[in-house]
């Protein structure tokens, strides 16, 4: 969903089709902006008054970019019904447009924030400087001349730099909504007012002083938060810059035209320069050159490349011109789907945010009472109208839930980029809550700890014939053992075979003159042998029915970092179990080299789901795979993770896709998410043990508003600083997040 080579969602984006047999229209995303979202109550207004209407199956609301996707039919809500619904909660909206980027739209945000508090920080100085004639004994003329001279100063002041609170208040009231500026508003109009009546009247001390940098606290409080969340929002930007606006696409004749980036469809013809990068992804047809493919493998390097190579969106290309043909479209293509992943990582909502959003939603009654029953003490126990009124407000600032419901978006904002930093996408933020809780990983073995670069050990002593059907029949699978055979067959010729079939876990069937032929794991192919298998033979095997056949062998060294993460899995006090579909000796040798001392070998997809079931009954468990027989271990794990190489079902069962080849990202996101669900806990606990002891004391009439606002103002500040310190998370190792010893785990082994 990428709009104008950005990367960015298109505002109002078909992306499904109508149902023939329904009759349905296709579902549609439709992309706002949501200037005013600032807290996790906002959000949850969002979207659960968009899933209110008619037609929308589904909204998502994004607090670090300030935006809401919704998704609904085509026959349905139009965009611009569901616009009139976001002013109907009281939100003010548009669409996101070519020029109205995310990080633009928060730039200009920021930029108002910091004018509105120049100005206020300009009028409290001078307020200030009148207040001090007044305070150091001025007659009673002079002080009711300065006090009318600083309501002079503090009347345009407040209502210029108080926009942003007013603005966003005056919305959610008209329509009959509260949110937290509401009560922002009212402590900072009942000061000004109090203190012009008192300034007219000459009859007691006047407050603008107070009321104006009320406002500044305020101000330099949510202009520090907006900054650090703009700082957390970064990754999603930054990549959606990287990709080009036009490209250029070879036409028949072979002349280029510039084309737009979302117009490109799989199978054009495309012109790259050096310098740019791959719009989408696409395979090489003419040309060599060298390329950075560092976005996605996260190491910096020139690598060459030739015809027939296949490379991600967002690889440079370094020096030549190539000529690609695209094999996905600019929505579909890898750095469209890295995106997706982040923001879906941002704006999930795990069990700590759901608690928050509900302690969040209580907080517009229950500040309004309290300032009430506040106001009414103080008068019954005989106080004057003034103090009760000024006791009141200081509580209307400081029981604000900003806190509370940035404690855990903003970990999982922060979180989900230093993820991404190394090399991790994870899909959604509840994913990283159940990965802190794992006490158990299951590995795949081929693919996953050991290379997929295997080496074909046995000689192909087969007929011409035979051996082309083989080379034929492995061409049909993206597994490992199947490209490994179809390279070392290169020479050879192929054969006619139809009625191809790829069974997960078993291998690939077809028929060759009408006889039955497969290739896949020996006991599954033994039965079309006309010989049988020793029980040791390696777990690979081609027959024909009623012909030749042939066991295969292979090896392969461990992956980088292999041995490095599974040590420190165990020093984590983790059970580490291989689950493969080898042979028995195959995956023990594989397992004492590793020191894992739980193994299974001959797994079926089926055989491993039980697996993992069983063990759930007493441990929570971590699925690491590649391969399409891990696929539905992968979704019945309690938290699971898939190289980025895998195949598409893998990556999409799997909660976290990791780009570099190092098997070190499984530790660092273990540890990472541990590391959050400290943070999240730490935040729940700044916030309430902040309410719990300023609440008491402003109702007590310990605080006053300046006070209230300033310490409001800082337990925001704590709570995004302290989620901020995950991005320097683990900066402490050496070169790289997974600086890997490639001697230490270069051993070869069988497979």
């Amino acid at each position: 969903m990428t709009c104008c080579g950005s990367g960015l969602p298109l505002p109002h984006q078909t992306i499904g089709r109508p149902d023939a047999n329904s009759g349905a229209g296709a579902r549609e995303l439709t992309t706002f902006q949501i200037p005013a979202m600032h807290c996790a109550n906002c959000m949850n207004k969002l979207e659960s008054g968009m899933l209110a209407l008619d037609g929308v199956q589904h909204a998502r609301a994004n607090l670090s970019v300030r935006q809401l996707e919704v998704i609904h039919s085509g026959g349905g809500a139009a965009p611009g019904t569901l616009g009139d619904a976001i002013s109907g909660l009281g939100f003010d909206w548009h669409f996101l447009d070519d020029e109205d980027a995310p990080d633009d739209v928060l730039a200009e945000q920021g930029r108002s924030l910091l004018l509105c508090l120049a100005i206020a920080g300009f009028a409290s100085a001078n307020i200030m400087l009148l207040s001090v004639s007044v305070w150091s004994g001025a007659s009673a003329e002079t002080a009711k001349l300065f006090g009318l001279l600083s309501g002079l100063i503090a009347v345009p002041a407040i209502f210029f730099a108080g926009r942003p609170f007013f603005s966003s208040a005056m919305r959610a009231l008209s329509a009959r909504q509260v949110n937290m500026d509401v009560p922002i508003s009212l402590a900072v109009l009942l000061s000004l007012f109090m203190s012009l009546y008192e300034a007219m009247i000459g009859g007691g001390e006047t407050f603008f002083d107070a009321g104006v940098m009320l406002l500044f606290f305020l101000l330099i409080g949510r202009y520090l938060d907006h900054m650090m969340r703009q700082r957390a929002a970064s990754g999603v930007a930054s990549l959606a810059k990287l990709m080009p606006r036009a490209v250029l696409r070879v036409e028949v004749g072979g002349d280029t035209v510039s084309v737009p980036l979302e117009s490109v469809a799989p199978g054009e013809r495309l012109r790259l320069h050096s310098g740019e990068r791959f719009p989408v992804d696409a395979i090489i047809l003419s040309g060599a050159s060298t390329v950075d493919r560092s976005i996605v493998t996260g190491e910096t390097g020139e690598i060459p490349v030739r015809e027939g190579q296949t490379l991600e969106a967002g690889t440079v290309n370094l020096s030549g011109i190539l000529e690609i043909e695209a094999i996905s479209d600019a929505r579909t293509s890898f750095i469209s789907e890295v995106m997706e992943m982040m923001k879906a990582a941002e704006t999930s909502k795990g069990r700590y945010r759901r608690i928050a959003d509900r302690m969040a939603a209580i907080y517009a009654p229950a500040v309004h009472l309290l300032a009430l029953v506040t106001l009414l003490a103080w008068l019954v126990f005989g106080a004057d109208f003034k103090d009760a009124l000024v006791a009141a407000i200081a509580v209307l600032i400081i029981t604000c839930p900003c806190a509370l419901g940035l404690a855990v978006p903003v970990t999982h904002v922060v979180a989900a980029n230093r993820l991404f930093a190394a090399g991790i996408m994870m899909r959604d933020g509840s994913a990283l809550e159940r990965l802190s809780e794992v006490e158990t990983v299951f590995f795949d073995k081929t693919g996953t700890l050991t290379d997929e670069a295997l080496r074909l050990k046995t000689e192909v002593a087969l007929g011409e014939k035979a051996s082309a059907a083989l080379h034929t029949l492995a061409q049909q699978s993206l597994h490992p053992v199947a490209r490994t055979v179809a390279t070392a067959l290169t020479e050879q010729a192929t054969a006619e075979l139809v009625n191809f079939t790829e069974v997960p876990g078993m291998g690939v069937e077809a028929l060759w003159n009408d006889k039955r032929v497969r290739f896949g794991r020996t006991e599954w192919v033994s039965e079309l042998s006309s010989t049988a298998f020793a029980p040791e033979a390696p777990s690979t095997a081609f027959a024909i029915e009623g012909g030749e056949d042939l066991a295969l062998d292979f090896a392969s060294d461990l992956k980088p970092g292999t041995r490095a993460a599974v040590k420190e899995l165990l020093s984590q006090g983790l059970d580490a179990t291989i689950l493969s579909g080898d042979r028995e000796s195959q995956v023990a040798t594989v397992a004492r080299s590793l020191g894992i001392a739980n193994w299974r070998s001959r797994l079926t997809p089926r055989a491993k789901i039980e697996t993992i079931e069983e063990a759930a009954k007493s441990a929570k468990a971590l699925m690491v795979g590649d391969g399409l027989n891990d696929a539905p271990a992968l979704a019945a794990a309690h938290a699971s993770m898939a190289p980025a190489d895998a195949i598409d079902v893998s990556r999409a069962s799997a909660d976290f896709v990791f780009t570099r080849p190092s098997l070190e990202a499984v530790p660092f996101a273990l540890r990472l998410s541990r590391a959050a669900g400290r943070v999240v806990r730490q935040n729940f606990g700044i916030a309430i043990v902040y309410n719990c002891i300023a609440v008491p004391l402003a109702m007590a009439g310990y605080v006053t508003p300046l006070i209230a606002a300033l310490a409001m103002s800082l337990s925001s500040i704590v709570v995004v600083a302290n989620s901020m310190r995950l991005a320097g998370f683990g900066r402490r190792q050496t070169r790289g997040d997974f600086a890997a010893n490639p001697s230490s785990d270069a051993k070869p082994v069988p497979t």
